[in-house]
């Protein structure tokens, strides 16, 4: 096989993270042999247990000597909650290292200088683009200082969230709706608008609804989260941080009754520093931004996340709050669910976003495409300018 070939298996394995690893990047690793076989395989499981390389090593113990380590960020050089993996490597006398993304935080960063100052053999960049895709939350988070921002909408083929009359439920197939709450397991906050909280009265949890309809194997919350936002420890593994749920509300309008202030998930309410909130912070934890011509600051809104160590959200509208994202150039991925439906009018699924002109669209590239059920998922993520 090939160094691509294994290092696209290490990209696999590194994607059971999703879920359980933030704040913490997802890795994985192979480890050959000298004669080439596969003799270890590892991902990182959750934030304070042992990394990919660790784990991939105990797994080949003496045969790692004298082989080949897949791993697609390159091994830290640095003590944390864990040892440096880089001289786990070392140590296990591996010759040879080959690195998908170089470690953009200088904090863990130069394992691989370590590595080669020891006689290790390093070759980096392979299968970049790929790994950087199924790591794009962490990476984000490091390298611009703010969680990276998925933008989810659910609508027609002409592009309708909802009808005329206001109705919205259901757009979408239960398959649909159960592949959303695999999104939101994989998130570490989900951001809504108040006219979301005003309109549908949402609990934004993760959860499989009773009676959707979706099959017993279908698509679901990731094994990091559950129906109440928690799973019971096992293998060792803490449960990991419940969702935190969002609401940008500038004017302190969400009901004191709301169900996103209830329920075992933690409820954060962004409204204007000049906004009447009193009531509002006997129900949530409110934090207080500058207010804007579009609402309120939502750049301080993700600082202030980042603060928290949130590195990747989910943002579920509604068309206002997506568009003002947008226009902000915040949205870093967007995934919609597009269903075989036609309704000629009623509420767009993005609103206002700063493109007045054919110039100023805002371009994007595919990444996927897949059914979910009678529908179409689309992964997309924004064009770099400089690709334009």
């Amino acid at each position: 096989m090939t160094d691509q070939a294994h290092m696209r298996r290490a990209i696999e394995l590194a994607a059971r993270g999703r879920g359980t690893t933030s704040p913490n990047p997802v890795v994985g690793c192979v480890v050959l042999d000298a004669a080439g076989q596969v003799v270890g395989e590892g991902f990182h499981v959750y934030a304070g247990g042992p990394h990919a390389e660790v784990v991939a090593l105990r797994a080949a113990g003496e045969r790692a000597r004298g082989g080949t380590a897949y791993v697609t960020l390159e091994p830290c050089d640095h003590t944390g909650r864990t040892g440096p993996c880089a001289l786990a490597l070392l140590e296990a006398g591996i010759a040879r290292v080959v690195v998908a993304v170089s470690d953009p935080n200088p904090a863990a960063a130069g394992g691989a200088d370590r590595l080669t100052r020891h006689g290790v053999a390093v070759t980096t960049g392979v299968l970049a683009a790929e790994a950087e895709r199924g790591n794009a939350e962490w990476l984000t988070s490091v390298r611009l200082g703010r969680p990276h921002v998925t933008w989810k909408y659910a609508a027609t083929l002409d592009g309708r969230s909802a009808a005329a009359d206001g109705t919205s439920q259901w757009i979408t197939s239960p398959e649909s709706r159960a592949d959303v709450h695999r999104l939101r397991g994989e998130a570490d906050a989900i951001i809504a608008g108040i006219g979301t909280v005003l309109a549908d009265d949402p609990r934004l949890t993760v959860r499989r609804p009773p009676g959707d309809g979706a099959p017993a194997d279908g698509p679901g919350p990731p094994a990091g989260r559950t129906g109440t936002d928690a799973r019971p420890p096992g293998d060792g593994a803490p449960a990991p941080r419940p969702l935190l749920r969002v609401v940008v509300d500038s004017d302190a309008r969400t009901p004191l009754t709301a169900r996103v202030l209830d329920g075992p998930a933690p409820t954060l309410v962004a409204v204007a520093a000049d906004a009447d909130a009193d009531a509002l912070a006997s129900r949530a934890e409110v934090v207080r931004l500058a207010r804007r011509p579009y609402g309120i600051d939502l750049a301080g809104l993700l600082a202030e996340l980042h603060r928290r160590q949130i590195v990747g959200v989910l943002l579920e509208g509604g068309p206002t709050l997506a568009g003002s994202f947008l226009k902000e150039g915040l949205i870093d991925r967007v995934v919609g669910y597009l269903a075989p439906a036609l309704l000629g009018e009623g509420a767009a699924a993005l609103g206002p976003a700063g493109a007045a002109t054919i110039a100023e669209t805002h371009r994007l590239e595919f990444e996927d495409v897949t059914p979910t059920g009678p529908d179409l998922r689309l992964t997309a993520r924004p064009v770099p300018l400089k690709e334009l």
